[in-house]
């Protein structure tokens, strides 16, 4: 029907591959499209996606993507394309982090449950690859620390230096499984379930508690540091 705006849009540009997400009426078409430069693959994913939808942008009822953290340039693209979205077509924007992501997928997962059922006490750390030999790390205790931008060698330290059971979800370098970084010092969530999911993104866009115009980048790091010297 002209004119309804009844379309969900989720985007994650903050690393390479790209992951976008068209949802109308309960039914996602989604893809992943590696490469640099995301500003050129953006529009033509999000148009086959959207004529599977039968739809288009003015359609779009709400956006959600990820704020970070990750490649400076990449976050930029996805809160622009929010921010248009919704000065052009007033479509509600909303913004998650990749750790709020991954955390509401192992928290729902079976492993999880089962660990957290002989730790009750235990925490969640949440690991995602940087830059070279670096990390971001973020606690679930159940609430939530700052999260901290480390270097290997500090990350492995903060996670030694946890007190309760830890149990780790996340990815290294090239969106690989943590398993050679941590060498089995602890148990580790599922791979499937520590990549941002299409689901996952739109579930976020009909949760209530969910934050209306949440656009602050979620950077760590500063944009060309490596240029800069630590």
């Amino acid at each position: 029907m002209p004119g309804v705006k009844n379309v969900i849009i989720g985007l994650d540009t903050s690393s390479s591959p790209l992951l976008a997400l068209v949802e109308k009426e309960g039914k996602i078409y989604s893809s992943r499209r590696k490469g640099i430069k995301q500003e050129k693959l953006l529009f033509p994913v999000l148009k086959k996606l959207l004529d599977k939808q039968q739809s288009c942008l003015s359609d779009t009822q709400k956006v959600v993507i990820v704020r970070g953290p990750g490649r400076f340039t990449g976050i930029r693209i996805a809160l622009t394309f929010a921010s248009m979205l919704k000065y052009l077509s007033g479509a509600q924007v909303y913004g998650v982090t990749v750790f709020e992501a991954v955390k509401e997928q192992v928290l729902a997962s079976k492993a999880f449950k089962k660990w957290k059922a002989q730790n009750p006490s235990g925490v969640l750390a949440v690991v995602l690859h940087a830059f070279r030999e670096e990390y971001f790390l973020q606690f679930f205790t159940p609430r939530p620390q700052a999260p901290q931008w480390l270097s290997c060698e500090e990350l492995l330290a903060r996670l030694s230096a946890c007190k309760e059971s830890l149990f780790v979800a996340g990815s290294d370098k090239e969106h690989t499984p943590l398993t050679d970084l941590l060498q089995g010092r602890w148990p580790l969530a599922d791979f499937k379930d520590c990549l941002v999911r299409p689901d996952t993104l739109a579930a976020f866009a009909r949760r209530e508690d969910l934050r209306n115009d949440a656009l602050e980048p979620l950077y760590l790091k500063p944009a060309r540091f490596e240029l800069l010297g630590k």
